[in-house]
C-alpha cells in the first residue's frame, strides 16, 4: 500500500499526537500538487464520470480555463491532514464538513492545513478547522473535521 502512495506522492513521516498532546492552536500542515494522475484515479475510484471534470472543451464552454478538479478528490486530503498529521496514528474520522469556496485545476499546487479548535476530554474528540489553499493563496475549500483520538 505505502507504494502506491508514494507513486502518487511522497509518504510522509506520521505523526502520533495523542488526546494529552492536543491542546486549542496546534497547526499542522502538507502541500500537494494536483495531477492529471489524481483525477484518472479519482475518476475511477468515484465512477464521476461529468464533464466538467473530464472534458475541457465542455469545460471551456463553462468559462472555466480547464477541467475542474473533483471537490470530493480536494477534500479528500481532510483525511491525509487527520490521520497522518492532526492527530496521525491515534485518529479516528467522526465526521468532516467540506464547504467548496473556489474551483482547483490540475497543476494547482494546494496547502492543506488544520488547526485545533476544540479539545473535548470526556468523549475523547478534537475538533479541527481545516483549510485548504492554492499556490495564490487563495481559500479552495474549507472543512471542520472530529475526530476521536486515543488518550
Amino acid at each position: 500500500m505505502l507504494f502506491f502512495l508514494q507513486f502518487l506522492y511522497e509518504v510522509p513521516l506520521m505523526n502520533s499526537y495523542t488526546l494529552y498532546q492536543m491542546e486549542k492552536g496546534l497547526t499542522e500542515s502538507f502541500t500537494i500538487t494536483i495531477t492529471e494522475e489524481h483525477m484518472q484515479l479519482f475518476c475511477q475510484l468515484s465512477g464521476d464520470v461529468s464533464p466538467i471534470h473530464m472534458d475541457a472543451q465542455y469545460a471551456a464552454q463553462r468559462g472555466f480555463p480547464g477541467r475542474v478538479c473533483y471537490g470530493m478528490l480536494g477534500a479528500s486530503f481532510f483525511s491525509t491532514l487527520a490521520g497522518v498529521y492532526l492527530p496521525g496514528e491515534h485518529c479516528l474520522l467522526h465526521s468532516v464538513e467540506s464547504k467548496f469556496v473556489k474551483p482547483v485545476f490540475i497543476g494547482d499546487t494546494l496547502t492543506i492545513t488544520g488547526v485545533v479548535d476544540e479539545v473535548n476530554d470526556t468523549f475523547g474528540e478534537v475538533t479541527i478547522k481545516a483549510t485548504i489553499t492554492n499556490q495564490e493563496g487563495k481559500k479552495v475549500t474549507r472543512g471542520i473535521i472530529k475526530a476521536g483520538v486515543a488518550k
